[in-house]
Order: C-alpha cells, then structure tokens, then sequence
C-alpha cells in the first residue's frame, strides 16, 4: 500500500538529499539534520537540541506521522527522540523538527546531513467518546503498573 505525501523544501534543506527509505522493506523514512555545515549541534550528556530537518509536508486527512528514533545512533551513540514518536497530524504544515536527547556518555555532534530519525506514516483512526455512568467489568479491572505479571 502506498499513499502520496507532497513534500517541500525550505531554503535551508535544499541541497541535502531527499528523505528517502534505505531498503526496500524499510517501514522509516530517513530524515537528515539541516544544522549549518559550519555549525553542527553538539549535544553534551544529557542535553537535548530542536534539530530542523528542512522539509514540510502535507499529509492526506486519515494519516498522521511519527517521527522515531534510529537505532544505529541510539546503540552507537545513546541519542535518540525525546518524544518517540512525535506525533505530526494532517493538518501541520510547519517545519518538521527532531526534538534529540544525548543519553549517552559522551558528546555528540549533529552534523549537516547526519540522518536523526526515521519517518513512519500511519493511518489514523479517531475515536467518538461516548460518555457512560460505568463501564462493563473486566478480569484486570483497574490493575495498572505491572499488574497483569504477578
């Protein structure tokens, strides 16, 4: 199954290679940062950086988004996506952005190009609450944390 998804370039991400999937059965689009060539941003331990990617996109109504994390950086590196996944809806038409955290021990330099997260496009479906008095009963009832191992 495909779907079309028109994207554009902003100025600061013209010249770096369109996002693309990597293998042939690949579920992520790569997104590569569009950081300054002069000015990579280091992440120290523990720090987290707004990398811009340089495109927008429309998605169509019924899709959504998710930015997530690479797992060659995390392993490498300990970097991954603050918010895995970033949820970007239909409807969004700014700048995708790639909120990193460096959780591992050393720093770590984002530089131009550098690929930073993968793109997964998802159908959406939306839910019609439907306020109730009381909901039926179930086994786990309202066991949370852990409950369901012991």
């Amino acid at each position: 199954m495909s779907i079309e998804v028109r994207i554009a370039r902003l100025p600061h991400g013209e010249d770096l290679p369109a996002p693309n999937y990597h293998s042939a059965l690949a579920a992520g689009i790569d997104l590569a940062a569009a950081v300054p060539a002069d000015a990579p941003l280091t992440l120290a331990p523990g720090a987290r950086g707004l990398v811009p990617t340089g495109i927008v996109i429309a998605l169509p109504t019924g899709f959504e988004a998710q930015v997530r994390p690479r797992s060659g950086l995390a392993a490498r590196h300990g970097l991954t996506v603050l918010n895995a996944p970033g949820t970007i809806d239909a409807d969004y038409r700014g700048e995708i952005q790639v909120l990193l955290i460096n959780l591992g021990g050393e720093p770590v330099a984002v530089t131009r190009g550098m690929r930073i997260a993968q793109l997964i496009i998802a159908p959406v479906i939306r839910a019609e609450l439907r306020e109730v008095s009381r909901l039926d009963d179930t086994a786990r009832a309202g066991g949370g944390f852990g409950s369901t191992g012991r």
